[in-house]
């Protein structure tokens, strides 16, 4: 049998496939229909530190080979997380990873020191990368000098395996990325959603309450692919694969383009077990190739 392991920092993946934050929830709403246990990790559901609403609806469009999503970082805050949801979750045979939200760097900080004291959660998440909120995330995330600010920031008060989410709105992923790095972060995920929007012809109207949202799904994934690819020959540290994962053989393409994990995101709405489908499938490709390691294909692209 195939080795399906891998390491990001310091926390040691049971395999490489993990679900992203806002397509599964806590974790705890997918147990009915999957066993989470055989996941790599759960990227959970966006933090904050207050309560937020969210955008009004409607805040979700399906587009040709994808959809559009302006949900705004629904929660009950950070502190609702810690009392009722993490006591539910913490036990899981899984690692579970806190996707951290601010508006200003005050609140990534508050927000993270908060995580940090939980002992079950080995890793955060910095999504400096949100194209649906109108304030923090998304400005953070297209700037070099704020990303590097916020990523220093956290570094400071978080003494774990510290993530940084980027996102693909920007003129140079790889600038984007060394920056990070050089602030502290010990692994980046990308992509985030790209900025998009979707009009009712017939109304004349925007389809989503924001106007535009992040187009996420098959769409993406060519763009997701080359700014992965561009990252790992980029920077030292491991790289995370998110965007238009469906199946196995989109997860290849994910490693062989430099990523030492990935994230399923949108398949998750179409499928609830396709995260359990897909590590089956990237375990018979190892065989079917005569790969013992996983890590025999993370970067292997030949060019």
């Amino acid at each position: 049998m195939a080795n399906l392991k891998v390491k990001i920092h310091d926390v040691d993946f049971k395999n490489p496939v993990t679900v992203a934050s806002g397509t599964f929830g806590f974790g705890e709403e997918m147990v009915d229909f999957v066993d989470v246990n055989q996941l790599g990790g759960i990227f959970v559901k966006g933090l904050t530190l207050e309560n937020r609403e969210g955008n009004p609806y409607p805040r979700m469009a399906e587009t040709p080979s994808g959809m559009l999503n302006a949900v705004g970082l629904q929660n009950k805050g950070v502190d609702y997380f810690i009392n009722h949801i993490y006591p539910n979750i913490k036990d899981y045979d899984t690692h579970i990873i806190a996707n951290v939200n601010g508006s200003t760097i005050e609140d990534y900080i508050e927000v993270t020191e908060k995580i940090n004291e939980l002992d079950k959660i080995p890793a955060i998440e910095l999504n400096i990368s949100c194209p649906n909120v109108k304030q923090g995330g998304m400005l953070f995330g297209i700037s070099c000098p704020s990303a590097i600010a916020v990523t220093e920031a956290i570094r400071k008060v978080y003494s774990k395996t510290l993530i940084v989410k980027l996102s693909p709105n920007v003129t140079d992923i790889a600038e984007m990325a060394k920056a990070v790095e050089g602030a502290g972060a010990d692994s980046i995920s990308l992509i985030n959603t790209l900025l998009g929007m979707a009009i009712n012809s017939e109304t004349r109207k925007p389809v989503l309450s924001t106007i535009t949202g992040g187009l996420s799904g098959p769409a993406i994934k060519p763009v997701a692919l080359r700014m992965v690819w561009q990252v790992y020959n980029a920077v030292k540290i491991p790289v995370i694969g998110i965007g238009g994962i469906m199946n196995a053989s989109d997860a290849i393409e994910f490693f062989l383009a430099g990523a030492s994990a990935i994230q399923v995101g949108t398949a998750n709405f179409i499928d609830p077990q396709i995260s359990v489908k897909i590590i089956e499938g990237i375990e018979e490709y190892l065989n079917r190739h005569n790969i013992s390691s996983i890590n025999e294909l993370i970067g292997a692209l030949q060019t």
